[in-house]
């Protein structure tokens, strides 16, 4: 995980000092963390996924998976899935737009 996490200072640009300035934690701390010989407890870890919502914790800790999780849109509802095996057809599609009007879109 150290090498992870010194992979992680490297590609945010942020000094060891920095890191430790900002999850408000000693720099001795980070130095032996980064060296491997403390494991990181809880509240580090808690301290580093408020501070870098955008980590993946999974990859720091297992090393699966990529370093940044994947940014959720805003306000997005999610897409409903359309199955290819139902017997039934689109007929009408209406869509809603924020001035208050809408169109509906029919299947010919």
């Amino acid at each position: 995980m150290n090498t992870r996490l010194l992979r992680f200072l490297e590609a945010e640009n942020i000094t060891q000092s920095q890191f430790a300035d900002a999850l408000g934690i000693t720099r001795a701390t980070v130095s032996h963390i980064l060296s491997g010989r403390n494991r990181p407890g809880f509240e580090f870890l808690e301290s580093l996924a408020l501070r870098y919502p955008e980590l993946n914790l999974e990859w720091l800790i297992t090393g699966r998976g990529r370093m940044n999780r994947e940014k959720q849109p805003e306000n997005v509802p999610p897409v409903p899935t359309v199955s290819l095996s139902n017997p039934r057809k689109v007929a009408k599609i209406v869509v809603f737009y924020d001035d208050n009007s809408f169109e509906e879109l029919t299947a010919h």
